[in-house]
């Protein structure tokens, strides 16, 4: 079966926060979002996100975020921008996958999407994470922030 990337797309303008320390992994996944429709904010690290979601001044629909960044990581910048805007999905990426933050996010049952991904994948991972059940964040010291 052939895959077509159109066939898997942004509905009515969703908006992404792409956070990732890699300059050309971040320019790809921006570039494979906007090929399916997605408005994309991009950041470079946790601070900068936090920076450019203060400028932005509305929520985002979904946080993609790599797990193990320097300054903050993914984890920690996911609880923080869930304490403002709770109703954002999450996804997380890493190519880690030995790290320990990475299985704590795995174990908790985040939403993972293990590097590397094709755009198929992606998008695929992308949608379901959009248009499926929210339950919420679980943060540390064990509660939830929930819709």
């Amino acid at each position: 079966m052939d895959y077509n990337p159109h066939s898997i797309t942004a509905r009515s303008a969703e908006t992404i926060l792409l956070v990732e320390d890699e300059p050309a992994v971040r320019r790809l996944v921006s570039q494979m979002l906007q090929l399916t429709g997605y408005t994309v904010l991009e950041a470079s690290n946790g601070p900068e996100a936090l920076g450019l979601m203060d400028q932005v001044g509305q929520p985002v629909d979904l946080l993609l975020t790599d797990i193990v960044m320097p300054s903050m990581s993914g984890g920690t910048l996911a609880q923080h921008l869930s304490r403002r805007h709770p109703k954002m999905r999450v996804l997380f990426t890493s190519g880690y996958m030995d790290d320990v933050v990475v299985q704590e996010v795995v174990a908790m049952g985040a939403q993972f999407l293990p590097k590397p991904f094709t755009l198929e994948g992606l998008t695929q991972k992308v949608r379901q994470v959009l248009d499926g059940p929210w339950h919420g964040l679980l943060l540390q010291g064990g509660g939830m922030l929930e819709d």
